[in-house]
Formats: C-alpha cells, structure tokens, sequence
C-alpha cells in the first residue's frame, strides 16, 4: 500500500452493480487483418490502471511498448484513469458489461470484485508459467480468494519504527536493533517514550500509528498492532469477526493503544506539521516512502545522523500488513491468454525489475528484490525482509470496506470518546456480522 491508497466505496454497491451485469459483451478485444487481405488474428487488450506519479506514468509506458514490440500478435492499449475517478469508472465498466481485458486493483478489494464474478481465476496459469515459489507465500494468499488465486502483484511496501537517534543518545536509551528479526517489543517502546515524552516543550514519545485518518489508513498502519499481541480482526474466510476481533489478545493490543493517548499520555491526537523531521516527535510508524520525502524535504534531518530505523515493534510477534495495487484479469475477456501473457510478463521478472528499477518501489519477487543491493542493505532491508517474512494479508473478505470502517470506528471509538472496549468491539462484530448476511450471494 501506497500512502496514497484510499478505501473504495462498498463493496455491497461493488457487488450489487456486478450482480447485475449479464453474459454479453466480455471484454475489449478485437481482430484485425493484416495488409496482405489474409486473416491474421491480432488480439487488442485493454488494459485500465490508476494514474500514478510521473515515474510510475513513465515505467508503465515503458513496459506495455516494450510488451507490444516483443508481441507482434497482441497489442494493448493502455488507459491511465485519475485516481479519483478509477474506482467508479471501473465499477460503473463492469456493471455494463463492458470492462477492460486487464485492470489494476488494489488488494483489499480483490475480494468483492471476485465474489462478484468479475475476475479470471489465474490459479492455472500461474501454476503453468507464474513462478509462484519467487512470491512470498503471505503475499499470494493477499490475492487469494475461495483458494483461486485473481490478481499477480507487482510492487509492496512496508512500515517500520522511525526514531529520533540523537533524543534517544541524549537520553541515554539503548538504540533499537536495525536487524529485521530483533525489533523492541512494544512495552520497551512505551518505556523510551515516557522517557522522550515532553508535552511543555512540544515534544511527544511515539505515534503509533499516523494518528486517525481514514479506514483504509487504519487498516494499513493499526492491525499490525493488533496482530503483535496475537490478535486478529476476522476469520480466514472472511465471512465473521466473532471469536477473532473479541479475542484477548485483541482486546489487550486496544487497550495498550488507547493507553499511549490517555493513560501515559506519550501520544497526541493532533501534531504540528512534520512533527518527526522537526524534532518533535520521538518516534514514529511510518512507511518506506518516508525516505525519500525526508531527504528531499528535511535535507538536514539525516538517516544515520538525526533519525534512524528499526523493525516494527513486536509484543508476542511480528507482524506488517502486505498487499498492494496488483493486475487482474476481467472474467468477461474474449483473450484470457494473452490477457495472462501481459500480465506475466509486467509482474514477473523482467518486468519487475523493469518497473522497480525506475521507480524504486520494493519487488514483490524474491529474485527481484535481490537484485537491487540498496534493498539488501540498512534501511531498507528492513522493509523487504520484514515483507517476506512476517508480512500478513489484511482480511481477504467482500465486505472489506464495511469492515474497515467499523473497526476503525471501533478504534476511535475506545482512544478518542474513551468507550469500553468490552462494548466498542461487541458493537464492531455486529456491524461486520451483519454486512456480511446482508452480502448479495452469487
């Protein structure tokens, strides 16, 4: 997940406009003659992604002119659609009958769009040609559903503990381990906070989690915590949270949290601009976009020097949220193989190492990831390894953004109003339970 990542809308509007989509159409794919009046089958293949940065543009470019050159018998045609306009857009094609051959989607979403019916299983093809043991096997199970795997990922991303090197030498607190597999727990991190927490002087310990934004935000950066404690937020099934978001484990990782705010008070739920680059704010969770936002922004606050990076803090595991905008193919494409053969090759290894080398994003291949020494190496070794292998899907369900949203409300709910946690997650099992009995079935 990119920082940029936000929560597509219902997946019960999702499904309801797929459930009404009939058996016509099936794709954007023609045939084409050749000069010579023979009939020579060219497959055309639409391909929709979100617009990303101009690097992103530029590595996709690249990727389907190289595709095409390299396959004289199929050509596709690339659409970038606006960010704020891709996930109706795409709803609204599938709805119609009318989607594209090959579509972007970010990962918690795979889930409604496959109950719906809109996606080719590619379980086959990437047991025939996918080299599926060159992927984290969390990673694949990010795009599984119903055990048929529907989308091929590109790129991850990770989260780690950013802290303030010279508060904690001045302070005299042992600097965290920058080994993937040593991280603090989560109750060392609580003791260097009190120790760093200095409200007067607009100092505070720790943001746990990029304080409260939307649900998807909180889906990325607070289950993570939750899943340290040896928590969980729903069945491997996707269909219930009762017995998983009411564990102990989970209740305890809630308290804990909601206790940084209230209780120690080594939390704030609002900072200044940039607290962390500017000094006032000790530690924090953020991403592995961060580096280079603080190195272009906040040139004097160094890696190394002013701040460095440790593993995400355990209690009794570890624990990163995985899965990003991955490439699916529509279930109504008249060309699935070719569809398959250019999502192959921009997510295998090639294309991979084509598309991370110029946008410096982390591989989802293991032979890809290898192959660049800066992501073998401090700090962002830390991001890769930790992805590889404590790497979890967030709840592979239909009802994702439903989900989303009550726990989020159920998290803000017990730090922000100070409601029971007993109560806060009986009333989020509820409201999970009953969108899903309220899922349209197939």
């Amino acid at each position: 997940m990119k920082k940029k990542t936000k929560l597509a809308i219902s997946a019960l509007l999702i499904t309801g406009l797929l459930a009404g989509c009939g058996n016509s159409g099936g794709g954007n794919s023609s045939a084409e003659g050749n000069s010579s009046g023979t009939k020579s089958e060219k497959v055309t293949l639409t391909f929709w992604r979100n617009s990303g940065n101009d690097t992103e543009n530029a590595a996709y470019d690249k990727l389907v002119a190289s595709f095409n050159e390299s396959h004289p018998d199929i050509k596709v045609e690339m659409s970038p659609i606006p960010y704020a306009d891709y996930d109706t857009k795409l709803r609204t094609s599938i709805a119609s009958g009318n989607p594209p051959d090959i579509m972007a989607i970010d990962a918690p979403n795979m889930a409604s769009y496959a109950q719906a019916g809109a996606l080719q299983p590619l379980t086959e093809y990437f047991k025939k040609d996918g080299n599926l043991e060159d992927i984290p096997e969390s990673t694949i199970k990010t795009y599984t559903y119903k055990n048929e795997i529907y989308m091929a990922p590109l790129t991850e991303s990770s989260i780690a503990l950013f802290y303030n090197k010279k508060m904690f030498e001045a302070k005299g607190i042992p600097l965290p381990s920058k080994n993937p597999d040593e991280p603090i727990t989560w109750d060392q991190v609580l003791e260097a906070a009190q120790k760093l927490n200095d409200p007067g002087k607009g100092v505070y310990g720790i943001d746990p989690a990029q304080g409260f934004g939307n649900a998807g935000g909180t889906a990325y950066f607070k289950y993570p915590i939750i899943w340290q404690f040896g928590g969980d937020i729903m069945s491997p099934d996707g269909t219930t949270s009762k017995g998983y978001l009411d564990k102990p484990e989970t209740k305890k990782a809630l308290q804990f949290f909601s206790d940084l705010y209230n209780k120690s008070k080594v939390s704030s739920l609002e900072y200044p601009p940039d607290p962390f680059p500017n000094n006032q704010l000790a530690m924090t969770i953020d991403g592995s976009w961060s580096l280079g936002n603080y190195a272009d922004k906040f040139p004097n606050f160094k890696l190394g020097v002013d701040y460095d990076i440790a593993p995400l803090p355990k209690e009794t595991q570890q624990a990163v949220a995985n899965g990003s905008w991955a490439l699916a193919v529509s279930a109504k494409s008249k060309n699935p193989e070719a569809a398959w053969q250019f999502v192959n090759y921009v997510t295998g290894a090639e294309g991979s190492k084509t598309y991370c080398s110029m946008t410096k994003d982390i591989p989802a291949r293991y032979s890809v990831a290898k192959q660049f020494p800066e992501l073998n190496e401090y700090p962002k070794n830390i991001f890769v390894v930790q992805n590889q292998k404590y790497g979890r899907p967030r709840p592979i369900t239909p009802i994702f953004p439903q989900m989303s949203e009550a726990v989020n409300k159920m998290i803000e709910e017990v730090t922000i109003s100070g409601r029971n946690v007993d109560a806060a997650v009986a009333d989020a099992i509820t409201k999970i339970d009953k969108a899903y009995a309220d899922l349209p079935q197939k």
